[in-house]
């Protein structure tokens, strides 16, 4: 989990990226006070807990779309706090009436990377990545290479999310786990060894890494499959067992090769690659 606070017009909105998931989670209340147009943080947090239980009573698939992660609160503790994603808010706005709800929707929809665009056609998510990749000088077979494995994880963490793992934490906790078994380094050592700080780790990978990657997640997916897999305690452990399908896959590949898989090279700018670990 990685925090960075964005900012609208004056007002900090606190936020969480979570890189399991790569997605970003917002304070709603933080968007509530700016909606309702509140200097006191207590006043929006009560007149988001008001709507909250309205919108539970009439049954509203919002409520059931926010989650609650630790954040930094007032008082500089860590506190569970309400967060929701940029498309949830976005439909959240419309039922708080305020002269801010157009600003902070456009807002949302740009911090929010256009994903209310992506829910309605998918291939456009797609299409912006391929786009960016290219433009960063990405070869053709890395960037299918790159969708593909996007592909696989994705199977992944919807098998997770039916099978009583909750989003944030637990995904983040079973991918590193994936990760330390096939690649014997977690995944924030595998980013320190390339020089990464907020990047995503995958878009950094070599194809070989990308290749190991989606082997263990296809691994543990069907492994989970196969027994059913639920909850935290049976899923770490197929985890484990994925991660070590590919690790003997490696260590084979290595054997015969000569070659590290995992290792330091990353896609920086040439300038920005000071510092990087090698193995």
């Amino acid at each position: 989990m990685k925090t960075q606070p964005a900012i609208f017009e004056e007002h900090q909105i606190r936020r969480v990226y979570d890189e399991a998931t790569e997605i970003w989670w917002f304070s709603v209340v933080d968007i509530v006070q700016v909606l309702t147009q509140q200097p006191d943080y207590q006043t929006a947090r009560k007149y988001w807990n008001k709507l909250k239980e309205r919108l539970g009573k009439e049954g509203s698939q919002l409520v059931t779309n926010c989650h609650q992660l630790k954040m930094e609160a007032a008082d500089g503790k860590q506190r569970p706090t309400d967060v929701a994603t940029a498309e949830t808010l976005l439909r959240l706005v419309q039922s708080v009436p305020s002269p801010k709800a157009e600003p902070i929707k456009l807002w949302l929809a740009k911090v929010g990377y256009e994903r209310m665009q992506e829910m309605a056609d998918p291939a456009l998510s797609l299409e912006r990545a391929r786009e960016t990749w290219q433009k960063h000088g990405r070869s053709e077979k890395w960037i299918q290479q790159r969708m593909t494995g996007q592909e696989t994880r994705n199977k992944l963490t919807d098998y997770w999310a039916k099978h009583d793992i909750k989003l944030g934490e637990e995904y983040a906790i079973l991918t590193n786990i994936i990760h330390q078994e096939w690649a014997e380094v977690d995944v924030k050592t595998h980013k320190a060894m390339k020089g990464l700080q907020t990047h995503n780790l995958r878009d950094h990978m070599s194809e070989a890494e990308l290749i190991f990657t989606a082997l263990a997640e296809l691994s543990t997916r069907q492994i989970a499959e196969s027994i059913e897999a639920t909850g935290m305690t049976e899923n770490e452990e197929v985890a484990r067992k994925g991660g070590g399908i590919a690790k003997r896959a490696r260590q084979e590949l290595e054997a015969k090769t000569g070659k590290k898989v995992v290792g330091g090279e990353n896609f920086l700018p040439p300038d920005k690659r000071k510092g990087i670990a090698k193995k």
